[in-house]
């Protein structure tokens, strides 16, 4: 195995099937654009040695050579962009039972400082078989927070479909830009917001970035990859995954475009809905997939959006709540 200049170690290649991102410009012959620096792809060969290249796919089903400098795996991507601008521990998530009373009688659940509906319902997606999600946060006593055993990074209930996540670990995912954090943070079925959430959602904007078309695309190819394999094996797919996947492209591109969260996907409800009962193809469905993918990666090639999330401002707000979780009531 080659060894790495620098250090003298082994050097670790990117396996096949690996998601990456690109720390360059994709161009062609002729100097044009093809890929903005951040594109994703998937790695489909990988090399043997230092003198070759990767070979990458990327949505649109070209492949390209990229050298070992020019890509870096997904994960690694997010993770560095995290740490520019804060740090955070991780702690233990916690399960509260499955009975709705003993759930809520627990004093955590008492701490919850924000709540909303999210899923089919939010998504304009509803039908006679969708639940009702109940996601949101809560803010953990300042003596919990710093005792020993610290707090747990969710709360959940399978029976009432509820989960609230600890305000930090929210604010970290939030700044990760997941998505599942960041309709929570934009939906439009609030049930419960205390003066300190209220807070919060006026500052939600800070979290929207282009940090979104890495993690949606990612996200995205992982999962297409997984039901293309289903399929070839002959195995069941889970029409409704598909439909939730491509509703992500949708709200992706819509807020890569418009700098601004859009949970609603009412014009696209029928097309979404057949597929997810099975009436379409696999063919038409990875046919419309690649025409959102394109759009997709196009707005992110146009995009006004900040590079990065305000990592500063979420770090300025989570001091303030902590300092705020000292006092006796819910703030």
């Amino acid at each position: 195995m080659d060894q790495d200049p620098f250090n003298n170690k082994p050097v670790q290649f990117l396996q096949t099937g690996t998601i990456v991102v690109t720390l360059v410009a994709i161009k062609n012959p002729k100097d044009k654009i093809l890929f903005p620096t951040g594109a994703i792809g998937i790695v489909v060969r990988s090399p043997k040695n230092t003198r070759e290249q990767y070979l990458v796919k990327f949505p649109d089903t070209s492949e390209h050579y990229l050298p070992l400098n020019q890509v870096v795996m997904l994960s690694k991507f997010k993770e560095k962009e995290l740490n520019k601008g804060t740090s955070h521990s991780n702690s233990v998530a916690e399960s509260l039972g499955e009975e709705t009373g003993s759930f809520q009688q627990h004093p955590l659940y008492q701490r919850i400082i924000y709540r909303c509906i999210v899923g089919s319902r939010a998504y304009g997606l509803d039908d006679d078989e969708s639940d009702v999600d109940y996601r949101g946060i809560y803010l953990p006593p300042a003596e919990l927070q710093w005792s020993l055993s610290g707090a747990p990074e969710q709360l959940e209930c399978d029976e009432t479909q509820e989960v609230y996540w600890e305000l930090e670990k929210f604010l970290v995912m939030a700044l990760k830009a997941n998505p599942n954090i960041l309709e929570c943070l934009y939906s439009s079925y609030i049930e419960r917001a205390t003066p300190l959430m209220e807070e919060l959602l006026d500052l939600k904007e800070i979290f929207l970035s282009k940090l979104v078309y890495q993690t949606y695309s990612g996200y995205v190819a992982s999962q297409f990859k997984k039901i293309q394999s289903r399929r070839e094996r002959k195995k069941p797919i889970n029409w409704k995954h598909v439909m939730h996947l491509l509703r992500l492209l949708l709200s992706g591109t819509f807020l890569l475009k418009e700098g601004k969260m859009k949970i609603r996907v009412d014009q696209h409800r029928d097309r979404l809905l057949a597929i997810k009962h099975g009436s379409v193809t696999f063919e038409e469905t990875e046919a419309w997939r690649l025409e959102l993918q394109t759009a997709f990666d196009a707005a992110f090639q146009k995009s006004s959006l900040p590079d990065r999330p305000d990592y500063e401002r979420a770090n300025r707000f989570l001091i303030y709540a902590r300092n705020a979780a000292i006092q006796e009531s819910l703030p």
